[in-house]
């Protein structure tokens, strides 16, 4: 069978770099919602295109109102789903190779924006399932693919769709990486405001401002400064730059001058792998000597708390680890600061050790020490499933056969739609060791990862409902 499944996608492989190109044109992050259309235009049109595609590989599609869509193999009792999703986070800047959305293959990679996420992963994911309708494979138990519209801003395409249907007995979502997760850390995602009186004291910031979404780290930042003269401000831009290895720009007119930071910006579930431009210019900010405000005194308060490059949350007071989740990561995204009120969300990924009195709790006295209210601190819950289940031993199994590599089972700090399926894990596609920058600039896919992956799809579909 394996050497059967191995031709099939050697016939195929161009067609599925074709059709997930088509799928990666279409703009598809979240937007204003229009009638019929609860997520914007883009996120209804390539759920339309996805579906359209399976349609004319003779598969019964079925659309959920365009939060989600469904694509079944067969017509038997479901015992399998398998969930990714076609929505994308926003395009960000930085990219060099191609725009984010005019996909283009170069050196065996396909770039542009949803490739690795998710994308990329949702067609080999169709892709093994036609394998298997092509190659007229006995499947005793129904499979479907389900399609979702709003995973990059709260999953609530996913809810609706549950909502609707009954949790199959399995799933895997091809949305975080081989070869199983089978844990996903819980966490908090806290916001933050408050309210002062302004001050006209000069020098001065006037306006900071970070962040795209609250489980971005930000790439970008800005900060305008009134009533100091650039090569002053530069002296102290150099300084942090050399610390953080963020870079600044800065631009003047009249008496205020414009300090825009550029750093590295990647999903919050990985702070480490990026660098933040929001910690950065916040730090700034606190090394100039600036009269005393309450302003000022928040934005050094926020430094404190969540400084550059902490993304342990030791200076939070919250740092911990455990043998199978590994260690807690925090990170400040966003923040909106006009020198009168100011809001800011953190995000928080937590082990399985992390309770409510030795996170959130934690946070909010920190906070309050400034006070500064934390609006919400209610943590979701970490997802967990046995490693020694028959589930997940074969997917394993599969995927050992397809990669001659040992098969283990990971915990990872994101959140995948499976997070809240009791029966549910992340399984693909991307291979240990590959970091496809993932929410970031120059986002690729390995095609042959990806190639691999609809092998190992196929064979665990024979393997689980044959």
């Amino acid at each position: 069978m394996k050497e059967i499944i191995e031709k099939y996608f050697e016939k195929n492989r161009d067609f599925m770099v074709e059709d997930i190109a088509k799928l990666v044109r279409i703009k598809s992050d979240k937007q204003e919602a229009k009638e019929g259309k609860p997520f914007g235009e883009g996120p209804a049109e390539v759920l339309a295109v996805a579906l359209e595609i399976a349609s004319k590989m003779g598969f019964k599609t079925h659309n959920y109102d365009n939060y989600a869509g469904a694509i079944d193999l067969n017509d038997h009792e479901r015992k399998l789903d398998i969930l990714a999703h076609l929505d994308v986070v926003p395009a960000g800047n930085g990219w060099s190779i191609t725009e984010p959305f005019e996909p283009l293959v170069r050196d065996g990679r396909i770039y542009g924006r949803g490739t690795t996420d998710d994308k990329g992963p949702a067609v080999a994911a169709l892709y093994a399932m036609k394998a298997v309708k092509d190659l007229n494979i006995p499947i005793k138990a129904g499979v479907r693919l389900i399609l979702g519209t709003d995973e990059e801003c709260g999953s609530s395409d996913i809810r609706y769709y549950y909502g609707i249907e009954p949790e199959a007995p399995m799933t895997f979502s091809p949305d975080t990486g081989f070869p199983v997760v089978n844990i996903e850390k819980g966490g908090l995602q806290g916001r933050f405001v408050y309210e002062l009186e302004g001050s006209n004291k000069t020098p001065r910031v006037t306006a900071l401002r970070a962040g795209v979404k609250s489980n971005v780290v930000p790439g970008d930042s800005i900060a305008v400064v009134e009533g100091m003269g650039p090569e002053e401000i530069e002296r102290y831009c150099k300084a942090v730059s050399e610390r953080t290895g963020v870079f600044f720009d800065l631009s003047t007119g009249g008496n205020t001058t414009t300090v825009k930071a550029k750093g590295v910006q990647v999903h919050a579930a990985t702070p480490g792998k990026g660098n933040n431009a929001l910690t950065a210019i916040l730090e700034l900010v606190s090394s100039i000597p600036f009269p005393e405000s309450a302003g000022i005194e928040k934005l050094r308060a926020l430094n404190a708390i969540f400084p550059h490059g902490d993304w342990l949350g030791k200076s939070a007071g919250v740092a911990m680890s455990d043998e199978l989740s590994g260690d807690l990561t925090i990170s400040l995204n966003m923040l909106e600061y006009d020198g009168s009120s100011f809001s800011g969300t953190f995000d928080c990924r937590a082990p399985l050790c992390a309770t409510r009195e030795n996170l959130s709790d934690v946070i909010r006295k920190r906070l309050a020490e400034h006070r500064i209210h934390l609006e919400n601190s209610d943590m979701y819950p970490p997802h967990h499933v046995s490693g020694e289940s028959p589930f997940v031993q074969t997917l394993l199994k599969c995927y050992e056969l397809y990669t001659g590599n040992k098969g283990y089972c990971i915990a990872i700090g994101g959140g995948s739609y499976v997070h809240r399926l009791k029966n549910g894990v992340g399984f693909g596609c991307t291979m240990p060791g590959t970091d496809n920058n993932m929410h970031g600039a120059d986002e690729f896919a390995v095609i042959d990862e990806l190639v691999t992956s609809a092998k190992i799809f196929t064979q665990a579909i024979i393997e689980l409902c044959e």
